[in-house]
């Protein structure tokens, strides 16, 4: 059986505290212990980006990083900048544009996509695939996806 290790963080503006197994990894605490299942569970080995979450403002992959690495940070989910708003412009851009077809990368997207977008810089198409770069979408060859990101950052924001 796991060695258990207590952590203290808050997820989505709420404390959480709790022990868990010192081997779980972040994607799957998220998912399994908190129900929080728009974070996805790809690849496991940090190359598709379906586990992005931000933790302490930055994206990182959850499925690379133990539940007890985040003791005593701020994780952000996709359900957290949804439910704020934060994204609204973003996810709206998505649809007008069919940037979202299965939906499985869509959240890792839209979260790292706001991350280039909070940067407040003038970007190109090419800031846009490099950004994106490590988050595989099978469904959609990115045009619309960066068609998409490129409309919401020209309006200065996501909200």
């Amino acid at each position: 059986m796991d060695e258990m290790r207590h952590v203290t963080l808050t997820v989505n503006g709420e404390p959480v505290s709790r022990p868990v197994p010192v081997r779980l990894s972040l994607v799957d605490f998220l998912r399994g212990d908190l129900g929080l299942t728009g974070t996805h569970v790809g690849c496991e080995h940090g190359v598709c980006g379906a586990c992005t979450v931000r933790l302490d403002g930055r994206i990182v992959r959850g499925c690379l990083m133990l539940a007890v690495q985040a003791d005593g940070a701020a994780v952000e989910t996709i359900e957290g900048v949804s439910d704020s708003g934060e994204i609204n412009g973003l996810q709206d851009e998505f649809r007008n544009r069919n940037a979202l077809q299965c939906g499985f990368c869509t959240p890792g997207i839209l979260l790292t996509a706001n991350e280039l977008i909070r940067q407040g810089r003038v970007l190109t198409r090419e800031d846009v695939r490099e950004h994106l770069s490590g988050n595989v979408c099978r469904c959609t060859g990115y045009q619309a996806i960066v068609d998409a990101v490129m409309a919401a950052a020209s309006r200065g924001s996501t909200p």
